[in-house]
């Protein structure tokens, strides 16, 4: 929950909180609430309403921490724009996302009801300043900065219980860690409500993964004994398990989509089942997940 009591007592942060005119309306909000959303509010200086809701929602954008943006319209000095959107009493506050007004409200409100506002907006991107947090924990898990990461997770699941993506990334940093006893006691914790997540179930699938390369073999023994028994589908197999210990997914693919080329049916499908466990744990979004089940369709429906 945004916490006002955070806002800084010396005044709004610039880089969120800025004044705009008609000319710059379509930089400041139109544009910039493609990226972030943006909280317009049409004031003047003559509105006693308007100067007991402009620091409340000064204070909620600032301490929503980047989720949403503020920018103060001046009617009598920047006429055109609340013209065009038909801004006929002040205080009047809009939300825009996406270039396009999505929200708003007449009249001043409570902090609380400031508050649920920019909650509400800043939803619509995806939870804002957590996304951004969880953004830049993965980002440390990648470099192999793991204590930085498990506290950036820690941290973000302070604040949400329920964050799928945190949980699963701290699962992940244990996974990496070389503690899969705790990575399976932590995917045990997560909560009921979110135990179907994509990211919980892919790292539940990060787990499996892991144990089965681990009893896999070393990798170069394995592919000698596939070049020399082609037809081996527990040998390619098991080199595809080494394969993916030793982080070499691209090739572990390859390997699982020529095994399922020759057999489709062995071992009850083992070969697509475990195609999947990859692609679930590397993503919807990565490379090799794309091209990996572009090539797995062609086979399927070929």
């Amino acid at each position: 929950m945004i916490d006002l009591a955070a806002a800084p007592a010396d005044g709004p942060d610039q880089d969120l909180v800025k004044d705009a005119t008609d000319q710059s309306f379509m930089a400041d909000v139109i544009e910039a609430s493609r990226e972030t959303p943006v909280i317009v509010d049409f004031w003047a200086p003559w509105c006693g309403p308007c100067k007991q809701l402009t620091p409340v929602l000064e204070a909620a954008v600032t301490a929503a921490k980047g989720a949403v943006k503020l920018v103060k319209v001046n009617i009598d000095e920047n006429q055109m724009i609340a013209g065009q959107l038909r801004v006929q009493s002040i205080p009047a506050v809009f939300g825009f996302f996406d270039g396009q007004p999505v929200d708003g409200f007449m009249g001043a409100v409570t902090p609380a009801e400031a508050q649920d506002f920019v909650k509400r907006l800043g939803d619509m991107a995806g939870g804002g300043g957590l996304d951004a947090a969880l953004d830049a924990a993965e980002e440390m898990l990648e470099q192999g900065a793991l204590a930085d990461a498990a506290q950036t997770f820690g941290a973000v699941l302070a604040e949400d219980a329920n964050n799928a993506r945190a949980y699963a990334g701290l699962i992940r940093v244990h996974i990496i860690g070389g503690d899969l006893d705790q990575a399976k006691a932590l995917l045990e914790q997560v909560p009921a409500e979110i135990a179907e997540d994509q990211a919980i179930q892919a790292a539940g699938s990060a787990i499996e993964l892991t144990e089965q390369a681990a009893g896999a073999g070393e990798a170069d023994a394995l592919r000698a004994e596939v070049e020399a028994a082609p037809e081996d589908h527990q040998k390619r197999f098991d080199l595809a398990l080494a394969l993916m210990g030793s982080g070499d997914n691209e090739g572990a693919i390859n390997e699982l989509l020529e095994l399922f080329r020759r057999d489709a049916e062995w071992n009850e499908g083992a070969a697509k089942e475990q195609l999947f466990k990859l692609f679930d744990t590397l993503g919807p979004k990565d490379p090799l997940t794309l091209s990996g089940r572009r090539r797995l369709s062609s086979m399927i429906f070929a």
